[in-house]
């Protein structure tokens, strides 16, 4: 079903539409909540978050918006904040350990250096996020998942070529931006 088909469906009728929309999405969302979740969250958690992300999209998307922009893209960035949302609050509880748990300083650890790469991975992370989407996305997958671009295509519904020239362009990008922060990037 197209984005156009479902906008039409949800406008005739809601009900009708909400469940096409939950059908054709559930399993794309499932898996980006899933995949973000997997390291700090039960089975019941990731399925709370899936039903929260179709409760926000049932009651934002409009129907009779003049934006006729991709339904999927929408769904994907409502899926991927509700998950690091829950992911923060999550691993925020996991956090709470005993004295006992924290690892003594003399175990050849460099903890300045450990809090300058924790500074630049977040500063990286930051400047993928500023790529925007599909881009960031496909970064992302790449680079951090591993996937491949014939994966990443079947994720995004592009082409395998459509993904390795945005994943090119991207790169090119970001490093422009990491030069700027003074930090290089070898990919």
């Amino acid at each position: 079903m197209t984005d156009s088909e479902l906008r039409e469906l949800l406008e005739r009728s809601p009900n009708d539409g909400h469940q096409a929309l939950f059908d054709e999405y559930f399993s794309y969302v499932y898996t980006i909540i899933f995949r973000r979740l997997q390291t700090v969250a039960s089975i019941e958690d990731v399925e709370e978050c899936v039903s929260d992300v179709f409760a926000e999209i049932f009651r934002h998307y409009d129907t009779h918006s003049k934006y006729d922009g991709d339904l999927k893209g929408y769904i994907s960035t409502i899926a991927n904040r509700k998950a690091v949302d829950l992911f923060r609050i999550l691993a925020k509880h996991q956090k709470q350990i005993s004295i006992d748990d924290i690892p003594e300083t003399d175990s050849g650890v460099d903890i300045v250096q450990n809090a300058e790469q924790s500074e630049q991975n977040r500063l990286i992370l930051q400047a993928v996020r500023e790529l925007g989407e599909p881009d960031t996305t496909i970064v992302l997958q790449r680079y951090y998942f591993g996937y491949s671009s014939r994966e990443i295509a079947k994720d995004l519904n592009l082409s395998a070529v459509a993904v390795r020239m945005r994943c090119s362009r991207a790169l090119k990008q970001l490093r422009k931006q990491l030069e700027q922060l003074g930090i290089t990037m070898e990919v």
